[in-house]
């Protein structure tokens, strides 16, 4: 079912030209099927961010019409900072709905909520959990879909990135593909979704044991946006939670090229790729053993050549097909993959 379009104004203040703090504005620009009218920054008013007009104020923005104000940002603890409550008051006044990422709800702000009900608009908590998660039952094991998760060798090293990539490319191919949104900015491009990081942590595999159900009513092939990573000393649970819960059928293991050591844990280090097949491998969950079908490198940081340089590596290393699939499109990594399901499935369907 199609969603009502919205237009919106993505809400990043200080933080529009930042690739980690601002990567759910940025998500949402690349990939969600709603268009971005304005993007609200004032430390950049008068610029461009994808050929987007940067505003100063909700009322700069107006002229463009937008329907809805887009949190587009993180913050440190996942609050709002003091000068964020007039900025998310007058988009509330200007009668935008407020579509919010954080982990301070909006709906549980009475001022807000009272004003959003006078002005007739919808505060939307991306990150806010059903209130009625529980364990898992086993039905993840007796869907009739293909389940492929993205893991990676640290956070915000382009899992959701990857996942969007692949499923844009087996929909082009006219399969019945399906990303299945586990965090906030994934949530506000499909417009569905659980962020398990807000979930209990008894109740994070139920979560996305229920994601995949819910994933596999809308298709056959289920690309999992993963979460956290393995090695990650914060953020290892979520990731382990999503392994067990969804039972993939196959990894897609994503690497940013020439990382040594977790980002902002310099004692941490990262093992060699091949390790990390190994550890992802092993950690599956029993009843559903999951191979990593090829390894997504994130070549950003590196001119051409070198991430060509870094890709041939990878793929020595790992014996595991390897490729950038924004730099240098999706298409071997889904030939892999597919490849990888078939033998141990059966094939996934095309679309009638």
């Amino acid at each position: 079912m199609s969603q009502p379009e919205k237009r919106y104004l993505i809400l990043a203040e200080g933080k529009s030209g930042d690739p980690h703090y601002g990567k759910t504005a940025r998500g949402v620009l690349r990939y969600s099927p709603h268009p971005t009218v304005a993007v609200l920054d004032s430390e950049r008013a008068g610029e461009t961010e994808n050929g987007i007009p940067v505003v100063g104020t909700v009322n700069d923005a107006l002229c463009f019409n937008p329907t809805t104000a887009l949190v587009g940002v993180a913050t440190q603890g996942g609050r709002f900072p003091p000068a964020w409550r007039e900025l998310l008051r007058s988009c509330v006044a200007k009668g935008l709905d407020v579509e919010n990422g954080l982990h301070e709800f909006l709906t549980d702000d009475t001022e807000l909520v009272e004003l959003a009900e006078r002005h007739g608009v919808e505060l939307r908590d991306l990150r806010k959990p059903p209130a009625d998660l529980n364990v898992p039952t086993g039905e993840n094991l007796e869907l009739d879909a293909r389940i492929v998760l993205t893991v990676g060798s640290d956070c915000a090293i382009g899992k959701m990135t990857v996942s969007l990539e692949l499923d844009r490319e087996a929909r082009e191919r006219g399969l019945r593909s399906v990303f299945v949104p586990t965090g906030q900015t994934g949530i506000a491009i499909a417009g569905w979704g659980i962020s398990v990081d807000a979930v209990v942590s008894d109740f994070l595999a139920g979560a996305a044991e229920r994601l995949v159900v819910d994933g596999a009513g809308r298709g056959d092939l289920l690309w999992v946006e993963g979460q956290g990573a393995l090695l990650h000393p914060a953020y290892s649970g979520v990731t382990l939670g999503l392994m067990h819960g969804s039972a993939p059928h196959a990894y897609v293991l994503c690497h940013e090229a020439g990382a040594t050591a977790i980002e902002g844990y310099p004692d941490h280090p990262i093992p060699p790729l091949g390790e990390l097949v190994d550890l992802h491998e092993r950690a599956s969950l029993t009843a559903r053993p999951a191979r990593v079908a090829c390894i997504a490198l994130n070549t950003r940081a590196l001119g051409e050549d070198e991430a060509r340089a870094a890709v041939a590596e990878a793929e020595e290393e790992t014996g595991l097909p390897a490729d950038d699939p924004v730099r240098f499109g999706a298409a071997r990594l889904l030939d892999a993959v597919m490849q990888s399901i078939e033998l141990r499935t059966g094939a996934v369907r095309a679309e009638t």
